[in-house]
């Protein structure tokens, strides 16, 4: 049996996306309203996730002192309090998007050699809470989270007053309740040459805003949705909805549509490999 345990290290640093080596002009068309010759900076989140045996012994798949070695002495100082364009070589003339410094943190950790004991894979990197990214060595994914407000009853038609209370509870009251609803929305795909990134997260907004965000936000899923006509309005259809309205709309491979209807209540629909 193989175990896995995830360090979690936090860093600040700056970047920005143009290329010194090319105009004013190439820099707007490459990237954008991302385009700035100037820094701005972001607290970074790195989780990184091994694997292997527990020694039976230390009761420890790991000692975490030598994964803060590699890490925290080794890699992140790399990028702590820096500018990653200016101070980091690899990032001169290589765009300092998630992809890409999700690709570097993982050359940089393994080059560093990890205990012996186990095996690293994966890494997660979150530029801040609306948008993160994961690599495991093989496929990078990005994330964008959302957030909405809407109300529903938990109800099934076609059961009994009673069967509905004795199923839903609470949630069955006739009025209905609320949630403040996150919504993560994963995409993969194939990094472009010049800006190393999946795709462009501005697009991707814009059909999630449109699909879901701006219409399910403050409304009654029960009464306002048409898709939820006659179907019990629980997060496990809802999630299934929100995957469904993105599949094949977005600028790249819908991965995974994760639901956070509370902190405990979690609900989650991925693409089948």
């Amino acid at each position: 049996m193989r175990e896995s345990m995830t360090r979690k290290i936090g860093f600040s640093s700056g970047h920005r996306y143009w290329f010194a080596n090319r105009s004013a002009e190439d820099n707007r068309e490459i990237f954008g309203p991302w385009a700035s010759p100037y820094n701005h900076g972001h607290n970074y989140v790195l989780d990184v996730t091994v694997e292997g045996e527990v020694n039976e012994e230390s009761g420890m798949i790991v000692n975490i002192k030598d994964i803060d070695a590699v890490v925290k002495k080794q890699v992140v100082p790399q990028f702590a309090n820096r500018s990653i364009n200016d101070e980091i070589p690899h990032f001169a003339t290589v765009a300092p998007c998630l992809e890409n410094l999700l690709t570097y943190l993982w050359s940089e950790i393994e080059r560093s050699s990890m205990p012996t004991e186990v095996n690293l894979t994966h890494i997660r990197l979150e530029e801040m809470p609306s948008l993160f990214g994961e690599f495991d060595g093989m496929k990078i994914t990005i994330t964008r989270t959302y957030e909405f407000a809407a109300s529903h009853r938990l109800h099934v038609p076609a059961y009994s007053d009673a069967r509905n209370v004795e199923l839903f509870g609470k949630c069955n009251n006739e009025a209905g309740h609320g949630h403040n609803y996150l919504l993560e929305v994963t995409v993969s795909g194939t990094p472009d040459d010049v800006t190393g990134m999946i795709c462009d997260i501005d697009e991707v907004d814009k059909v999630v805003n449109h699909e879901v965000v701006d219409r399910y936000d403050h409304k009654n899923f029960n009464e306002d949705i048409e898709e939820f006509r006659g179907l019990p309005t629980t997060s496990e259809f809802v999630v299934r909805m929100i995957y469904n309205r993105l599949q094949n709309k977005l600028p790249a491979t819908l991965e995974r549509v994760r639901l956070h209807e509370t902190a405990r209540n979690i609900f989650e629909v991925c693409k089948i490999s």
